[in-house]
């Protein structure tokens, strides 16, 4: 596929799904990072810190494209507005650039993310985007980072094992994190997120959740939480935490979903912490 002067690779048919989605988040992580040396201007979605560029659009388009080709009986949806709806009762979801806000503003932090989840009805009472997810795959392209792993596959960050989340209890530990600003002011997610904010030993806020994840998955960050997160999100990292050996959780609080990775201490605390605030009719 050629979007301006920057190319990226057909990919092979052939390949296995892990395969295939860690050559979809290279290249598409790629291109990305191609066109932002270019020059790029970002657009405001919701707010000022919530933007689209046109390197998000032309990496989706190509994961979009090669998809279709490669895996064409499933179904695609994409962060910004990729929906095709397969026969195989599978669906890749794709987040092409995962922290533009981080990308746009020449920070490291930032990937390229895909899961392969599967495609059936979400049981009353459980959050849509904590489906059962197959694999994850995040690619970081300015540190060369590629975490991988899902249900047949232990998690690896550049094809190496890895350790997994730490066993350690909340207050011992990192936390990663993001809220934005304006839900601080809303008692519905400020009194939760304070609390399990209060429990941990410290707080990071990077600004990409898939990068979190990964870092989650390997031990680099204790734990994470967040809430109301799209699923190309959460499904990325969320296959490669559990495939480290750790937990995942969703609780729902005063309305809001809250979505949970770390060790199952620190998961297990984290959603007690949350649930411990007054709730609201």
């Amino acid at each position: 596929m050629t979007t301006g002067r920057h190319s990226a690779a057909e990919l092979d048919p052939s390949l296995d799904d892990y395969d295939l989605a860690a050559a979809l988040v290279r290249e598409a992580g790629q291109l990305a990072l191609l066109m932002r040396m270019g020059g790029l201007q970002g657009e405001r979605k919701t707010s000022v810190s919530d933007v689209v560029t046109a390197a998000d659009h032309a990496a989706e388009a190509y994961v979009l494209e090669q998809l279709r080709r490669c895996r064409p009986d499933d179904g695609i949806l994409g962060e910004e507005g990729s929906a095709v709806a397969g026969s195989s009762g599978r669906t890749w979801v794709i987040d092409p650039v995962d922290g533009t806000y981080n990308f746009l503003h020449g920070s490291t932090y930032w990937c390229s993310a895909i899961a392969l989840k599967q495609s059936q009805p979400v049981p009353d009472g459980v959050p849509s985007d904590d489906a059962d997810v197959i694999l994850g795959a995040i690619y970081q392209p300015e540190l060369d980072k590629l975490w991988i792993g899902g249900e047949g596959r232990r998690a690896t960050l550049n094809d190496e094992p890895i350790a997994g989340p730490s066993a350690a209890a909340l207050a011992e530990l990192g936390a990663a994190t993001y809220i934005h600003p304006t839900w601080l002011a809303d008692p519905r997610a400020a009194m939760p997120w304070h609390a399990a904010a209060v429990s941990a030993a410290a707080l990071r806020m990077f600004g990409s959740g898939s990068c979190d994840l990964g870092r989650v998955a390997d031990g680099e960050l204790g734990c994470w939480f967040q809430h109301s997160c799209p699923e190309w999100d959460w499904l990325p990292g969320k296959a490669i935490v559990r495939a480290a050996g750790g937990d995942t959780d969703v609780v729902r609080v005063n309305g809001l979903d809250w979505f949970l990775a770390g060790g199952p201490t620190a998961v297990r605390e984290l959603r007690a912490a949350l649930t411990s605030v007054p709730q609201f009719a």
